[in-house]
């Protein structure tokens, strides 16, 4: 269950259990910034913005935007139909039902819907995985050794055991924390579904040419097909096991 809070054409969202007092300046990246409070930020299309929301607790601000041609006009707004049909609301409680299932995704803290005239632009926060460094990073600098590619199969087979759909499941969205334990972000248009091979292959599939993509995008990327066979074999021995 989530906690919203509707306050004329704005709404906030959180985990029904938490109890700090979110405003929708939380959601304003100036307002983090006159606070001192910004840490680091991630640039592109979709840009991430590492806060310091509390003392020693690090989180990741995200606005929603628009991709491909329809991007370049209407950028960041969304037809409103409802709360529950927004992008942001499916997300935020995706990620709520993931963590009651003990999956290592990060922990939503936040979300923020905002009307007018019938469209809504959207944010979310969540939780900074501490020390994370994506597939794709580590792949820039190293090999990666055959416990963190078993690690890869096994994680994503254990979301697959749990019906979980990512639909963006590529290796700039799969983190190493500190600890080396692996974690799925960006769960934007995933779900939980019936398990059926067509999806999850689908998955597969879009993984592992996101390797070769990254692969043609920089001068260093340690990466070899015999890689991937590893990550598969793991995957495939730990799905449905």
């Amino acid at each position: 269950m989530l906690k919203i809070e509707h306050t004329n054409n704005s709404y906030i969202l959180q985990p029904q259990d938490c109890a700090m007092k979110i405003t929708h300046n939380w959601f304003r990246v100036e307002y983090w910034r006159q606070k001192e409070a910004i840490i680091t930020s991630k640039q592109g299309r979709a840009p991430a913005w590492f806060i310091e929301y509390q003392e020693n607790q690090i989180g990741v601000l995200k606005h929603y935007w628009r991709g491909g041609l329809i991007g370049r006009v209407l950028s960041d707004q969304y037809l409103f139909v409802g709360l529950t049909h927004t992008r942001v609301y499916k997300e935020f409680k995706l990620l709520t039902e993931l963590k009651t299932l003990n999956l290592p995704v990060p922990a939503p803290i936040a979300a923020y819907v905002e009307t007018h005239f019938g469209i809504y632009r959207a944010d979310i926060l969540t939780e900074a995985i501490s020390g994370a460094k994506s597939l794709c990073e580590v792949l820039r600098q190293r090999v990666a050794d055959n416990v963190e590619l078993q690690a890869v199969g096994r994680t994503i087979a254990e979301f697959h055991n749990n019906g979980v759909y990512h639909d963006d499941l590529n290796i700039n969205n799969v983190l190493f924390d500190k600890q080396g334990v692996v974690h799925l972000i960006d769960f934007d248009k995933g779900d939980i579904r019936e398990q059926e091979t067509t999806w999850q292959q689908a998955n597969i599939d879009r993984l592992e040419r996101s390797f070769k993509k990254e692969a043609s995008k920089w001068p260093a990327f340690f990466f070899e097909k015999r890689h991937w066979q590893t990550l598969h074999n793991a995957y495939k021995a730990h799905l449905n096991s």
